[in-house]
């Protein structure tokens, strides 16, 4: 896995974290036990810190960064989709951001909150725990409770927490080069 250091701080992955090998973590990263970074996602913390808490996923494509002084943190067991931005932000414990979101400075999303795929939450945006968020700029649309949204944000951590354990313990370069078949 590609991990830079810059000006003279190096990114901190817990040994039972999974980091994909095309992932890239540059900075002041730090990766708790659990968590998982998956392909092409890229971390840069030369402004600020980038904390991915304990069993939270950040999936393929996406852009964690933030601007000076302002930490961006991934809450314990939350998911940050596939191809999303989140920019000196905090996302609570258990929360799910679908995919193709923006999240930008300053803004904290509650625990057991879910982002609808491809909404732009605006800086400086605050919501209360377990809503569902949708829209560009976000707001928050009901409860997750008692919805089909409840379901997605209570399987992920999960599911993706042993996706990890599979990935730590069977990835690898195949044994043969691919070879197509003839026709």
């Amino acid at each position: 896995m590609p991990l830079y250091a810059l000006d003279g701080v190096s990114p901190t992955v817990h040994r039972d974290a999974f980091v994909a090998p095309t992932a890239v973590l540059i900075g002041d990263v730090v990766v708790e036990a659990g968590a998982s970074v998956w392909f092409n996602a890229v971390l840069r913390a030369d402004y600020s810190r980038i904390v991915v808490r304990e069993g939270a996923n950040v999936q393929d494509c996406s852009v964690l960064h933030g601007p000076p002084d302002l930490v961006t943190e991934i809450g314990p067991r939350a998911t940050v989709g596939h191809q999303c931005v989140v920019h000196g932000a905090v996302i609570g414990e258990e929360a799910l951001v679908g995919n193709g979101c923006t999240v930008l400075d300053g803004a904290r999303i509650g625990a057991r909150s879910l982002v609808a795929a491809h909404s732009m939450v605006a800086a400086g945006a605050e919501f209360e725990p377990g809503m569902l968020l949708a829209g560009a700029p976000a707001v928050a649309k009901r409860p997750v409770a008692g919805t089909q949204a409840e379901r997605w944000v209570e399987a992920n951590p999960g599911a993706y927490g042993s996706l990890a354990q599979r990935y730590l313990k069977e990835l690898r370069p195949p044994d043969e080069p691919y070879a197509s078949p003839t026709t």
